[in-house]
């Protein structure tokens, strides 16, 4: 069987705004297993490429596909839907699947659809296995677990246990020097340590899908596709995607010492919990070549914070901040605004409370409610969410109502905190130093975004 696996044409994707375009790990993970039960993989990323929808139809074509796996977030549903008809315009009879966030929690909407044919249910990567074998044998699909299709919605697949059984990412399916960080061409990676997060936000769609158990690769087993993409692919830096890859400090020393016991030469970055951050784990992580951390502020009212069980502190978020630029870290400080209970005055403390912080970055998003959060479940229930189009949903558009601010308000304070903030003259001496070229794309992109 050939098989397709496609991620759609993201026009309007928040981070091609921002000018990130990453390996879709999640398709190069399923690729890789049915790569390795011998089926015949291709993947078309229409998105990396910059692809008319001409191209990729004239794509589709000469692959001649049986089988197309299309790929979806809420955001770039739209796209994803638009894929699926262009699929079954030139190959009627290929069978099309979806998958994602979006698709999971929303599979009934997609297949009133009569292009979309099977959709598939949390993790990916057995699922497409079970399924691909099953349509090759003309078998029974109500024996695939964690698909939808018509009316039949068939058992949950358990979550994927043992990590480390699955292959590494299939990168050499992927258009790799298309990837790129604000704008530049950089040799830079994707990776995951872990899937799933205890913690469980209310507006996390990652730990909705990946649950709460937290699962964990070793620490051998992630330092040896480390390897793997400074051999094969010459990477010079890393960024782990992990929900949170800080949570257990213990494991971060071990994946550390492996690190410097085989004295690689390479710098990463990854996404951390403030109350998670001790000097002493910074220090180690610093060694190993730790030079950026993705941290979540969300708010500087403890009140929201606790809203969104974030189980944290604003002590904590500032400590953190600190500890972090002691040890010469940079940092990337995420916030929200615009959620329930928020207001002119604190939204503007918020945002003067990221200014003491002195990260080296901030992203000011607005409050999204996703499909399948907790999040998204109460204010639908509250009848806060006033915008219905999927591709509004990118946390630059305001979507819910607050206590006091009309949508418009809201995205004039959001313009107003990123201005606030990048166009300090403060700022732009204490980083032009370090991160000259990566600070001017940044200000560049910053400008056209609130013009």
């Amino acid at each position: 069987m050939k098989i397709t696996f496609i991620n759609p044409p993201q026009t309007n994707s928040k981070y091609k705004f921002i000018g990130v375009v990453a390996p879709p790990l999640g398709i190069a993970y399923m690729a890789a297993v049915l790569e390795e039960n011998n089926f015949d993989v291709s993947v078309i990323d229409a998105s990396a490429m910059d692809m008319t929808w001409e191209a990729l139809e004239e794509e589709i074509g000469e692959n001649s596909p049986e089988l197309v796996a299309i790929t979806a977030l809420t955001p770039t549903i739209e796209q994803a839907l638009k894929t699926a008809q262009l699929v079954k315009k030139v190959c009627p009879d290929t069978v099309v699947v979806m998958g994602g966030y979006h698709p999971t929690f929303n599979y009934q909407e997609l297949l009133e659809k009569d292009f979309v044919d099977i959709v598939t249910i949390g993790e990916g990567e057995y699922t497409m296995l079970e399924l691909a074998k099953t349509l090759e044998n003309d078998g029974d699909l109500t024996e695939v677990k964690g698909i939808a299709f018509g009316n039949v919605v068939t058992p949950p697949r358990p979550l994927i246990t043992d990590l480390d059984s699955l292959p590494f990412p299939a990168l050499h399916l992927l258009p790799m020097d298309h990837y790129r960080l604000l704008n530049m061409k950089t040799n830079v990676a994707t990776m995951i340590t872990s899937r799933g997060c205890p913690m469980q936000c209310s507006f996390c769609a990652s730990a909705a899908l990946h649950g709460p158990k937290m699962r964990l690769r070793s620490p051998e087993k992630i330092v040896d596709e480390m390897e793997y993409l400074i051999k094969e692919y010459g990477v010079e830096t890393i960024a782990f995607m992990d929900d949170t890859f800080t949570l257990y400090s213990k494991r971060v020393k071990q994946i550390c010492a492996e690190i410097k016991k085989r004295n690689m030469n390479v710098f990463w970055g990854c996404t951390a919990r403030v109350d998670t951050l001790s000097e002493e784990v910074l220090k180690e992580m610093r060694e190993a070549g730790c030079i950026t951390i993705f941290m979540g502020v969300e708010s500087a009212d403890q009140q929201v914070l606790d809203q969104v069980n974030k189980k944290t502190t604003v002590d904590k978020i500032k400590h953190a901040f600190e500890v972090s630029r002691k040890e010469k870290i940079r940092t990337i400080a995420s916030v929200v605004l615009g959620m329930p209970g928020d207001t002119k005055e604190s939204m503007g403390r918020t945002i003067k409370f990221v200014q003491e912080l002195k990260p080296s970055y901030a992203i000011f998003s607005l409050a999204t409610p996703y499909p399948g959060t907790r999040f998204y479940q109460q204010m639908k229930e509250k009848n806060l969410i006033k915008v219905k189009d999927w591709s509004k949903y990118t946390l630059i558009s305001p979507i819910i109502d607050t206590m006091e601010c009309s949508l418009e308000e809201l995205r004039k304070i959001q313009s107003n905190a990123f201005r606030k903030f990048y166009l300090r003259p403060r700022y732009i001496l204490s980083q032009v130093w370090m991160d000259g070229p990566i600070l001017l794309k940044t200000l560049v992109a910053v400008i056209r975004k609130v013009a």
